[in-house]
């Protein structure tokens, strides 16, 4: 029973979680808030312990909660890319990178610069 009890709050804490990324990342991109924030924050956020959220999202997933805002930013910023004709310096200013430390993110994580997913992808 405690067992159950305890599944059913991490998926709870995972939903809340994921559901919190979109809207903060979306508030970031309008310019609503200025800053992306630390995962302390947001499980301040959530009303949880930074521990807790990081161990509700590995038990669900198997990752850590920073892969998922990693991905979720890396995913819009796709989608930008592709969408909007704005400069790859003025995406990062939208997340609230530098520049040349965004395009170092974003290699990291896709194996390519924003500019080479640009030109590859873009139809």
């Amino acid at each position: 029973m405690n067992e159950q009890k305890n599944k059913r709050r991490s998926e709870e804490i995972s939903e809340k979680y994921f559901e919190f990324l979109d809207r903060h990342i979306d508030d970031v991109l309008s310019a609503r808030t200025t800053d992306l924030m630390a995962l302390k924050q947001i499980a301040s956020e959530l009303a949880i312990s930074h521990k807790h959220l990081i161990d509700s999202i590995q038990h669900e997933f198997g990752k850590h909660p920073g892969y998922f805002y990693d991905f979720k930013i890396i995913e819009k910023t796709k989608e930008i890319l592709l969408k909007a004709d704005i400069s790859i310096a003025a995406i990062a200013r939208k997340f609230t990178y530098d520049p040349s430390n965004f395009s170092k993110f974003f290699k990291s994580r896709t194996g390519q610069t924003p500019g080479s997913f640009r030109r590859e992808n873009k139809t």
